[in-house]
């Protein structure tokens, strides 16, 4: 992974816990999860324990266990791995902070709490703050969820040159496609990986989207097994798994050896 100096930029995929059908975590996967996003996807960066992850679903032990796992799997391949840490207790996630440093991941992220809540900007900054000292050494993100746009082209235009998605998981080697022709001002290009990949995510989020969601999309898309969610979160219908994959045939993103489709939508 990277040294502590280097910027985080590009493509962060905001990666999925896989489980068993009986809810345990299939930590044996992520080894292949790995591979997967880096030679597949084109994605060197992630973000471990986040909202996609189900971080708030797993305890303590496990999310040590999870960030561990994708840090020892990542050496060597993954430029950066970013922990999320943020939890309903100041203390869990001091203790998570500071174990994330003790294992070499890349940085830490917190989301502000959500139970007990800060009353106002002071008090959200000072508990960020406590959370940042437990792992001095690190950079830290603050993990703010605005509303979801898609329009990562836009954003370039106003000079980002990164973001964090769940959709990087499946969707990373498009994304890298329209990043590359917006670098070489290829903007036609560009735009047109960028409606190709709304349509799918517009799709999808009519289908109602969300963690089980993506779950079972890249289950579809990678071969790897994600498994379903943990409950209360219920596994994604039939109907929608189905639906999924007949509209990532139609774009060309999940390409299944013997078929010929001639119903393909234009994405290149």
């Amino acid at each position: 992974m990277a040294s502590p100096k280097k910027k985080l930029q590009g493509l962060v995929a905001a990666t999925i816990t896989p489980m068993t059908e009986h809810g345990e975590i299939n930590f044996s996967v992520i080894g292949q999860y790995v591979d997967y996003l880096v030679e597949e996807q084109g994605v060197k960066n992630i973000f471990v324990n986040g909202t996609t992850g189900e971080g708030l679903s797993l305890s303590i032990a496990e999310r040590r266990q999870v960030a561990e796992e994708w840090v020892t799997r990542g050496r060597n391949k993954l430029d950066q791995v970013v922990i999320h840490v943020g939890a309903l207790s100041l203390k869990e996630s001091q203790e998570l902070a500071q174990h994330a440093a003790e294992i070499g991941a890349d940085g830490i992220a917190v989301i502000a709490p959500f139970f007990f809540k800060s009353l106002n900007k002071d008090a959200l900054i000072n508990f960020l703050k406590e959370v940042a000292a437990a792992a001095p050494t690190l950079p830290f993100y603050y993990y703010h969820i605005p509303t979801l746009t898609g329009q990562l082209l836009s954003a370039l235009v106003i000079g980002a040159t990164g973001a964090v998605g769940s959709t990087y998981n499946y969707l990373g080697k498009k994304t890298n496609q329209m990043l590359e022709a917006f670098e070489r001002k290829d903007f036609s290009s560009a735009l047109n990986y960028q409606f190709c990949i709304q349509r799918f995510i517009n799709f999808v989020i009519k289908l109602g989207f969300g963690v089980s969601q993506t779950k079972a999309i890249m289950t579809l898309v990678s071969g790897i097994p994600m498994g379903p969610p943990r409950l209360p979160l219920q596994k994604a219908s039939r109907e929608f798994t189905d639906s999924a994959k007949a509209k990532l045939k139609s774009l060309d993103f999940l390409s299944l050896a013997g078929t010929n489709d001639g119903n393909l939508e234009t994405c290149s």
